[in-house]
C-alpha cells in the first residue's frame, strides 16, 4: 500500500521497527511514509475520546491506541469500510508485471 499523501511505496525494511507509520483517513487504513509525516496538516481521521489521531482500523471497528477506545466503522461514509482490501493503486499491475518479467527472465 503506498503512502496515501505522496504515493511513495515501502522498500523492504532493515532491521528493526518501520519508519512508516499507520493512520485512518475516512474510515480506511492508510500508511504515512517518513518524509510526509513531518508536515503537520496530515488531515487524518481523530478520536472522538481523547482527539489522538492514533487510530487503527480491523474488522470493520476503528481503535485508538491512545486510550482505547473502540467503535464501529461507519459505513455511510464515501470509502468502503475499515478492514476491507482497498483498490489498488493506478498502475500497480504494470509494475507487478514488469517485477514478474525481471524476476521470470521472460522478454
Amino acid at each position: 500500500m503506498p503512502c496515501y499523501r505522496c504515493g511513495a511505496r515501502q522498500t523492504d525494511p532493515v532491521r528493526g521497527a518501520s519508519p512508516w507509520q499507520r493512520g485512518v483517513r475516512d474510515e480506511s487504513q492508510v500508511l504515512i511514509c517518513p518524509d510526509c509525516q513531518r508536515l503537520h496538516d496530515l488531515d487524518l481521521d481523530a478520536c472522538s475520546t481523547c482527539g489522538s489521531v492514533a487510530l487503527i482500523c480491523r474488522l470493520g471497528e476503528v481503535e485508538c491506541r491512545s486510550c482505547g477506545a473502540v467503535r464501529m466503522a461507519r459505513s455511510d461514509s464515501g470509502s468502503a469500510l475499515a478492514g476491507s482490501v482497498a483498490p489498488p493503486a493506478p498502475g500497480l499491475s504494470a509494475e507487478v508485471e514488469a517485477a514478474l518479467n525481471r524476476v521470470l527472465g521472460r522478454a
